[in-house]
């Protein structure tokens, strides 16, 4: 079944047959959300209490690239540096290699004399082209390095440099491991106890987790505590997400999952501003994680999900008190025989439910709807490979690192939005196919664009960034509609933990690039054009209402139960109209 979300709050529409009579009707979740008011005062609340676990999520999936960043550095040359010595003194050019403009971090030319040189005094110019011979390079003597600023990361705190920096990327792709594991389990969690209850345990340990990091002396409790933190708090993306869809009626849902984005890319740009003022990696942990212990409040401030207690018979009474106190706090009216028969309703649908087939309802789901969920899975995998990639190489780029990420998700605000105006008018696949190709067709075009054009380069790089942000926003939008109410988090978290191998693999990309420069971008491309016409095999789900059961859930697109989704009828009788 189809819905206009227009004849909804137009119920005089001519186009539309006569209401029935009021003790006949049928009213859904959907139906009465738009008699509470959409987006009103009580959503607004419970938004609000959204955005500083949205911003901690943020904070912890990429918090790396600033701790375990890899600072400027190059060789102490022990015959020219002296006490007041700098990163970039003029007569570096001569005994240390250039490359992409920076002195080399971890070779030097090889001295042609020592056995005479003597420390330059002061304003003598002693090292010049003819003490070094630039054709023999040497590794840096014992790890002794000039840093350029006073930035410390675990680099330089646990002296990781040189053949071991893999340790740093490494520390990327734990992160997600831990987002890898954490995801199904949080989204289990929010299924089975709650999506309150997991918002609330997941920010309080992730806070934990980054305080204790933050006192760590050496790489692998570092690492351990990293892995644990992305854990707990991998799943609060989606849990806030599934909470924004969950609580506003259908015309709504895109402009408050957008908003709900917008908080992500906030928490990013904050995060950048902050490393840049403050650039010790222990402090900056405990700007953000020492706040984020108010998550735990969450469990006595936070109201559950409506549509979770529906799903819930033992909690039908709850889902009723929130639904009267949402009615109050909005100042609409509700009457008791509408919440009666709403609950009467959505009894005979759980029962229903439960006798089909006598199966579990996750593996009718893989039975019914495994080809959705493969394809799902393989469009998560490109879209946080291309996503972070394109995120985690902006720090490389020319230029402040910290601003270049700052701009890189900035970009992610507007790309919040676009999906609002696309998705209503040109559905959910078709907007979700033009943002992969697009973005696949800028990471192709900056392959062709010569190293001199660095600000073609740069502007290509950003409109790849937006579209592939625009088409995440559309992901998660989309996930959240084709899998229904009793496994959407589960089935949710399920494709985003497989999307996590593409987030596992994107911190190593730059290892591509020595043995071809480009290829990094020719990944990201080739890879964003498949899923870009993959996309194209979903059924449209514009103008749906939820479904409850995978009974439900199988039949969007279906030519029984499918409509144009302009159509303007409308039936709140019709068996199949969804809690």
């Amino acid at each position: 079944m189809q819905l206009s979300t227009k004849d909804m709050r137009n119920p005089e529409s001519p186009e539309l047959p006569p209401p029935a009579p009021r003790n006949q009707e049928e009213p859904t979740l959907d139906v009465i959300l738009i008699r509470l008011g959409e987006f009103g005062r009580f959503q607004l609340t419970v938004f609000f209490l959204t955005c500083l676990p949205m911003l901690m999520n943020a904070v912890s999936s990429v918090t790396f690239v600033f701790t375990a960043g890899n600072v400027a550095h190059r060789c102490n040359i022990s015959e020219c540096d002296g006490p007041d010595s700098a990163y970039d003194d003029a007569w570096t050019k001569f005994a240390i290699p250039m490359k992409n403009h920076d002195p080399d971090q971890c070779q030097r030319y090889v001295p042609r004399s020592i056995s005479n040189w003597t420390k330059p005094r002061e304003g003598e110019q002693y090292c010049t082209a003819d003490s070094f011979d630039s054709k023999v390079l040497q590794n840096c003597p014992s790890n002794n390095f000039v840093f350029r600023d006073e930035e410390l990361t675990i680099s330089n705190d646990f002296g990781i440099y040189c053949d071991d920096e893999w340790k740093l990327t490494l520390t990327g792709t734990i992160n997600n491991v831990g987002q890898f594991f954490g995801i199904p389990l949080g989204g289990l969690i929010s299924d089975k106890y709650g999506r309150r209850n997991a918002l609330a345990l997941g920010g309080l340990l992730s806070a934990i987790f980054g305080i204790i990091r933050s006192f760590t002396t050496s790489y692998m409790p570092f690492l351990l505590f990293e892995f644990l933190d992305s854990l707990a708090n991998s799943s609060i993306y989606s849990v806030c997400f599934i909470i924004g869809i969950e609580l506003v009626g259908p015309s709504k849902r895109v402009f408050a999952c957008s908003v709900i984005t917008v908080i992500y890319a906030l928490g990013e740009m904050l995060l950048a501003l902050v490393a840049m003022y403050f650039s010790n990696w222990r402090i900056l942990l405990r700007i953000f994680y020492i706040p984020a212990l108010a998550i735990g409040s969450y469990f006595w401030l936070l109201p559950e999900s409506i549509r979770w207690l529906f799903s819930q018979e033992e909690r039908e009474t709850e889902a009723v008190d929130i639904l009267k106190r949402a009615a109050r706090t909005n100042q609409r009216r509700l009457s008791d025989l509408t919440l009666d028969k709403l609950v009467l309703a959505n009894r005979a649908k759980l029962g229903a439910a439960n006798q089909i087939g006598g199966r579990s309802p996750i593996r009718e789901a893989f039975g019914k709807l495994f080809f959705r969920i493969v394809n799902c899975s393989v469009c998560w995998v490109v879209t946080a490979l291309v996503y972070y990639g394109l995120s985690l190489n902006s720090v490389l780029l020319d230029g402040n690192k910290y601003y270049n990420f700052m701009l890189i998700a900035f970009v992610e605000i507007p790309a919040c939005f676009i999906p609002c105006l696309t998705m209503d008018r040109f559905g959910r696949r078709y907007s979700f196919s033009a943002y992969m190709l697009i973005s696949g067709i800028c990471c192709f075009c900056t392959v062709l664009v010569g190293a001199d054009h660095h600000y073609l380069r740069l502007c290509l790089n950003l409109v790849g960034k937006l579209s592939i942000t625009s088409a995440f926003q559309v992901l998660y939008f989309f996930t959240s509609e084709i899998f229904p109410t009793n496994l959407r988090n589960s089935l949710m978290s399920f494709c985003s933990m497989v999307g996590r191998f593409g987030s596992m693999i994107a911190p190593q990309t730059p290892l591509l690039a020595k043995y071809y420069k480009n290829a990094p971008a020719l990944l990201f491309a080739c890879c964003a054009l498949v899923s870009g016409c993959l996309s194209l095999l979903f059924p449209e789900t514009s103008n749906t209402i939820l479904p409850t059961t995978v009974h439900e859930a199988n039949k969007i697109g279906s030519k029984k139960t499918s409509k144009d989704p302009n159509s303007s009828t409308m039936n709140l009788d019709n068996e199949n109209t969804y809690i």
